[in-house]
């Protein structure tokens, strides 16, 4: 053990160590020691999963704090979910409560007498969502000097979830808001197992504040994985003609009851998962319905007991709440069927393996879902299982390419060789965020001058590249709008709508919600839908299926009682963002000859398969595949924005020389058109329309207010096209790819 950092904790530190029979400090403790005890830098701890990082941050902090006990609320833990709060309240009550430092989580599961004590006496460390902080920092305007004006931390978990986001830089902004009201300067600590830039989240992390950012080298000990990846499709005959039977012990489908059982992919996980502790990952809530369905179909059919739950953000809080308990009991053998609920750090027992149907978008997410494995000293372990339909018969060649099994492949493949994650996206005029932050700071001030207004917002670092004529053409449309109001003497005040909106608890949030119905079956409440089905039809929820009984549409409510079977769910979900490296990274897949050793036998089967149809298509030496007649292929090999880029300019700038018809685009990895110009024509013009200048606004159809965030509705036409033309789209690696392209020499046609 470091002696030297070990003696500096405080007494009560000392003897949690000793109580929970560390041996040592692990390398990233004293790193963030050495931090906190001897500079005044912000702090970012990068490490894995499990590897002590809350410990490494709030020994120092619990130590500072018993020395020099803050005089209100001391340190602001920030996480972006409410069962991460929950769980790391439980750790640290067990950490604080020798030295009687209050611990106080904050979100809308908590009671009202919890938060008064807190109101009444603030101290210690209090614990809270971005979304409860824009409540606080409008409902309590005036209490947060008293409340925060010794605040001294601010603990960002899992800062990779924000970055990506507008949730990120509203949580940014909260924090600056909160430091200018309360009088105070924190230290700012970020926490994360999968950060891809460092020195940008420092970066990040230090805005507004003069600071800068520590980011300690820590030496992590070597660690294996166990990764296992297979294809499926969904029924026989399956990529390898070898292919094994499902084990004997599998359920067989009784087609004349369930013919949708005949699912190989999920017998595969069925079969594997039983006798253990696991998690399945599906990609959208509508997955996860039906795989918990066919699972507990199955476990009905095999004669077993339901050994299968449900997690995801429409359901209760019950339903979460009771499958997070049963998954920490170490006696309980079930697997979990989630979504990114449950990829960050709630501790929910010894998992021994992770299940991802499917690739996830991310590097970052697959890191993070393989991190739920592994603790006490078992490696990691994540099984992909990879699930297909049979192409149609003669089906054009992109088509019938297994992109999801590309796209696994090239996410762990950029981690094992790079140990590459996704950057911070960085977001240039944030202008839903603007309109957000507008209407919060004056709802907590009541009345404002526009210039006293205009300076408390443009002064948030999210909003520098934001001009003041753009302020002043969002006020006077919200003042036409009546969002606004102006007074007799000349201030701003919340208008009519603007009350609306901001009176709604949806308003604290910036990430964009489905218009919900509540689902009831007599007095159990089970979760939400977006779009309710008529009387008598039935829905998915909660891993089971139901039958519609009545709709109250006034009171958004569902009522229904259950019935057996498996039946879609629709929740809205949409296909997440795909980096381009990530693309770059599927096509050298494709190209190169590699034997990946975690592939098993139909994988490596229809891998095959795929890099034997792409070499006879010309597939990755072309980017424009001929499919006959005048039918073309393009495979640029981009992410999402980048992707959204080149098919706004195929369409905009490029159609008529290029005589382009019968546009389909398959974001982000191919596109489908007629063209009547020569092929060898196609990148030598894309690359002098480049050349000719390319005003990003010219990528916007006629008229066009392309609402991509939440609050885009309430924006002036004129600033959504500037938002959606200058932030959304990357025109930046759209125009990379295209000179790369043209420049290169055309490629023989395959043989």
């Amino acid at each position: 053990m470091s002696a030297s950092v070990f003696d500096r904790y405080a007494p009560f530190v000392q003897d949690f160590i000793y109580r929970n029979q560390w041996q040592h400090l692990r390398s990233v403790q004293v790193a963030a020691s050495d931090v906190l005890f001897h500079t005044d830098d912000h702090l970012l701890l990068c490490a894995s999963t499990a590897s002590g990082k809350t410990e490494a941050a709030f020994f120092p902090i619990l130590t500072l704090f018993a020395e020099n006990p803050p005089k209100t609320v001391g340190c602001l833990y920030i996480a972006p979910l409410k069962a991460l709060i929950n769980d790391q309240f439980v750790r640290l009550n067990d950490l604080c409560a020798e030295a009687h430092i209050p611990v106080t989580h904050w979100h809308g599961d908590v009671s009202r007498s919890r938060k008064e004590k807190l109101l009444r006496h603030p101290a210690g460390i209090l614990q809270i969502t971005p979304e409860s902080l824009e409540a606080m920092l409008i409902h309590r305007h005036a209490q947060l000097p008293r409340l925060f004006g010794d605040l001294r931390f601010v603990v960002i978990d899992e800062i990779h979830s924000f970055l990506r986001s507008e949730r990120g830089i509203q949580m940014l902004c909260q924090i600056e808001r909160l430091c200018r009201l309360a009088g105070c300067r924190p230290r700012r600590i970020g926490l994360s197992a999968t950060v891809g830039d460092p020195e940008a989240v420092g970066r990040f992390l230090a805005a507004n504040t003069g600071r800068q950012t520590a980011i300690p080298a820590i030496q992590a000990p070597g660690q294996r994985w166990r990764i296992v990846m297979e294809h499926f499709y969904v029924s026989d005959p399956q990529a390898d003609p070898a292919d094994p039977p499902p084990p004997d012990d599998a359920p067989r489908p009784a087609t004349d009851r369930a013919p949708d059982l005949a699912d190989r992919a999920l017998g595969f996980i069925f079969a594997h998962s039983r006798g253990r502790k696991c998690l399945v990952f599906a990609n959208s809530r509508e997955e996860c319905e039906v795989f918990t369905a066919t699972f507990r179909q199955y476990c009905e059919l095999a004669r077993e007991p339901d050994r299968f739950l449900i997690h995801h953000g429409n359901l209760s809080v019950s339903f979460r709440e009771s499958a997070e308990e049963l998954m920490k009991d170490d006696g309980v053998l079930a697997s979990v069927c989630t979504t990114a609920t449950l990829e960050l750090g709630i501790d929910i027992g010894r998992l021994e393996m992770a299940f991802q149907v499917n690739a996830p978008f991310t590097v970052s997410s697959f890191l993070q879902r393989m991190g739920r494995t592994g603790r006490r000293d078992a490696p990691p372990e994540m099984w992909f299982v990879m699930r297909e339909e049979h192409p149609f018969p003669r089906a054009e060649y992109p088509t019938s390419v297994p992109w999801p099994l590309l796209q696994a492949i090239a996410l762990v493949q950029l981690y094992l060789e790079e140990r590459w994650v996704e950057p911070p996206r960085p977001r240039r005029l944030p202008y839903s965020l603007l309109y957000h932050q507008t209407m919060s700071v004056l709802a907590a001030a009541g009345e404002l001058s526009p210039a006293a207004l205009a300076q408390r917002v443009l002064a948030l670092s999210p909003f520098a590249a934001v001009t003041p004529d753009d302020y002043r053409c969002l006020l006077r449309h919200l003042l036409a709008t009546d969002h606004l109001q102006r007074t007799e003497r000349d201030g701003l005040i919340l208008g009519l709508a603007g009350e609306r909106i901001v009176n709604d608890f949806r308003f604290y949030a910036v990430f964009r919600e489905n218009e919900e119905y509540a689902v009831r079956s007599a007095s159990e409440e089970l979760g939400t839908v977006v779009s309710p089905p008529p009387v008598g039809d039935r829905l998915a929820l909660a891993g089971r299926v139901w039958e519609v009984e009545e709709v109250d549409p006034r009171h958004h409510l569902v009522y229904c009682h259950p019935v057996k079977g498996v039946v879609p769910a629709n929740f809205g979900d949409v296909a997440g963002d795909i980096h381009t490296r990530i693309l770059e990274r599927m096509r050298q897949v494709l190209a190169e000859n590699t034997v990946y050793p975690y592939l098993l036998h139909n994988g490596r089967a229809r891998l095959d398969m795929a890099r034997t149809a792409a070499a006879a298509a010309g597939v990755p030496g072309q980017s424009l595949l001929h499919l006959g007649g005048n039918m073309y292929c393009l495979l640029p090999w981009l992410g999402s924005y980048p992707f959204l880029a080149l098919e706004r300019f195929l369409r905009l700038r490029c159609r008529a020389r290029l005589g382009l018809r019968n546009f389909n685009a398959f974001r982000p990895y191919y596109i489908l058109f007629t063209m009547t110009a020569p092929a060898a024509d196609f990148f030598p013009i894309l690359r002098e329309e480049l050349d000719r200048g390319l005003d990003p606004m010219e990528l916007l159809f006629p008229d066009e207010v392309p609402i991509f965030e939440k609050y885009d509705d309430y924006l002036p036409p004129e600033l959504v096209r500037k938002a959606f033309a200058l932030s959304v789209l990357d025109l930046d690696t759209m125009a990379a790819r295209i000179r790369q392209l043209a420049a290169a020499p055309p490629s023989p046609p395959p043989a």
